[in-house]
């Protein structure tokens, strides 16, 4: 009896010890404010069903009150005057505010199904203990009322940006923190990076009548506000209007507001409809106007290169400082030329898919946001403004090698807030993040790389993918195994150097890679090309021979490690594999040594090898 009993007792304890995978919590959002523009504040009313998907049971909830970073004294100032490079002159901006216009977030009280909770806040993070634990698969619902002073613009959102743009406001609300399979992500505002719960939101934004609203979802009432989304019905009857939005399965909330606002619109064929809200007044209006067209073909690009785009409608929205993207917008701001009003429009589109849309925890893996960003949105410019560059990534090589040169270099995988300096986030995030792909494109090849990314954003748009998912996704497409590309690029920094050391004669019956153009009269004498690896990551290689007679031959050499290797084009000869272990690698090739005029690793230069002056001879 108790070994008919025992398998199936086995057979319980290893169901209920199966790891629940690929959850992730819901939140929808009701909130209403009334702005009070005069003096750059609002008093708010949020109602938030949370929905625990996961296995776990939930005792307590985090918020975050990003605004409370706006005054000195904050982690964000503090953290600023720290690093070595604050070329935004986060610290000093803040350091320099009247006391009027610093910001604050006061949570009034907070209601669980009707209980009052306890709170504890500590500057961008308030905690609450549920009165009653959130069991797995239950909903709650948490109602919170708030009163904001909205900070004068220093770094992304506020009042009164540089452009003269009244209200900014990102981050502007107590949000919910997300929940997922490694805990809690209530990080305190430090300046960089965000992370949020897949949900829906209402929002009611009531302000004074002179103002147009541009912001994320659809505005489920234009008739009664007219102001540019639709002729005015009804004859105005309060000093203030009720816009009203609705944005489905979005993980964030941004709206912006001015008195002074253009508003155009703009079908993309077969695609959304795009909205562009700015300023009308000199320098402004004529670039704009113009790059509306360059903004459509960018939104096809990414829709065709990387997934089709979900939503109906996308703004570019003249808000913030410099570029940041939000949900189904982007806010765009200080005075700028039309080709870098072009590029940052471009950047900040692209941020749609990376991060929008496929939602990876960018203060954890920054670079797979603004590197994966960067990198295809480079890719879009080259083809929308025919600029036929064979790298159009070429400048995130440079910024990359300048890092590594400096010996200042941090690995991808640290936190985006506490990298030593801005130069290092950057070069890490954006440009080391974007060689990863091109890279990678030149390990699988560049078809398959295309392939990549769009099984990756089907496989997980509207998800949290991370980068073992990225490289998993890679792996099953190519056929190749990628871990150590991910370990040693993201999780090192290790680097790639390349060296051809020689070619000697060799006497030889080996004719199986001879090529009958270069074979006559050489009877047995072939040669043997030397390679060396010299640094500690390794890559597969391309080696380019070409004779004295202008004839080339193009060589493949697999890693030994990734078990297999990229589409082997017509006219390139696949040689043996190349063990990490060896730091030494010879093939030989029927060609006299007198007629090699060059031997060159990496012709196409995707390889990011920090010495290209050992590459050839």
């Amino acid at each position: 009896m108790f070994f008919r009993i025992l398998p199936l007792l086995l057979f319980i304890v290893s169901c209920s010890n199966k790891p629940v995978l690929d959850w992730q919590q819901h939140v929808s959002y009701k909130m209403t404010i009334d702005v009070d523009a005069d003096n750059g504040s609002y008093s708010g009313l949020q109602e938030l069903v949370y929905t625990n998907n996961s296995p776990d049971t939930i005792s307590r909830v985090f918020y975050h009150l990003y605004f409370n970073a706006f005054k000195p004294g904050s982690e964000m100032q503090v953290r600023a005057s720290q690093i070595t490079d604050d070329r935004r002159k986060i610290s000093e901006k803040i350091l320099a505010l009247d006391e009027s216009d610093y910001g604050e977030v006061r949570v009034i009280d907070l209601f669980q199904e009707g209980v009052l909770l306890s709170l504890k806040s500590q500057e961008t993070i308030l905690e609450a203990s549920l009165a009653k634990p959130l069991l797995p698969g239950e909903a709650t619902k948490l109602v919170m009322r708030f009163e904001v002073d909205v900070p004068k613009e220093v770094r992304r959102a506020g009042k009164d940006n540089k452009d003269g743009v009244a209200f900014s406001m990102a981050q502007w609300y107590p949000k919910l923190s997300e929940y997922d399979d490694q805990g809690w992500h209530a990080n305190a505002y430090i300046g960089r990076e965000f992370y949020g719960v897949w949900g829906d939101f209402d929002v009611t934004i009531n302000i004074d009548k002179d103002y147009t609203v541009a912001a994320t979802g659809y505005l489920k009432n234009p008739g009664e506000i007219g102001h540019g989304y639709a002729e005015l019905i009804e004859p105005y009857v309060s000093e203030k209007l009720s816009w009203n939005f609705y944005a489905p399965n979005v993980h964030d909330f941004s709206w912006a507001a001015d008195t002074n606002y253009v508003h155009d619109i703009v079908s993309v064929p077969e695609g959304p409809v795009m909205h562009f809200f700015y300023k009308n007044e000199d320098p402004y209006v004529e670039n704009w106007k113009k790059v509306q067209p360059y903004a459509v073909r960018f939104m096809e690009y990414f829709s065709k290169n990387i997934g089709v785009y979900p939503y109906k409608q996308y703004s570019v929205i003249h808000a913030g400082d410099g570029g940041m993207e939000y949900a189904m917008s982007t806010f765009i701001g200080g005075v700028r030329d039309f080709e870098s009003l072009a590029g940052v429009i471009s950047h900040e589109i692209a941020h749609t898919w990376f991060q929008f849309l496929l939602a990876t925890n960018e203060s954890k893996h920054a670079w797979m946001d603004e590197g994966f960003t960067s990198y295809i949105s480079d890719h879009a410019e080259n083809a929308v403004f025919e600029k036929e560059l064979k790298l159009p990534n070429k400048r995130a090589y440079r910024d990359y090698f300048r890092v590594v040169a400096s010996g200042a270099e941090e690995p991808l995988t640290t936190h985006a807030d506490r990298f030593s300096s801005s130069r290092n986030y950057g070069t890490s995030s954006y440009d080391k993040g974007s060689v990863f792909l091109s890279q990678l494109g030149y390990v699988v090849g560049e078809g398959v790389l295309l392939k990549v990314l769009k099984e990756y954003y089907s496989n997980y748009v509207f998800k949290h993918p991370d980068p073992e998912k990225f490289i998993r996704v890679a792996e099953k497409v190519s056929g190749q195994e990628l871990d150590w590309y991910l370990m040693d690029w993201a999780q090192t920094t290790k680097t790639i150097d390349y060296a051809v050391l020689r070619a000697d004669v060799v006497l030889s019956q080996n004719t199986l890679f001879c090529d009958p153009l270069l074979d006559v009269g050489l009877e047995h004498e072939h040669s043997r090309v030397y390679l060396k690896r010299e640094g500690e990551m390794a890559l597969p290689s391309d080696v380019l021979i070409e004779t004295s007679a202008g004839l080339v031959k193009n060589y493949h050499i697999p890693l030994l490690m990734s078990r297999g290797h990229k589409p082997i084009n017509k006219g390139v000869r696949l040689l043996k594999s190349w063990s990490w272990a060896n730091k030494n690698y010879s093939f030989e090739v029927c060609i006299k040594k007198e007629a090699i005029a060059k031997v060159l690793i990496d012709p196409s230069g995707k390889s990011a090898d920090v010495n290209r002056n050992n590459n050839s001879i």
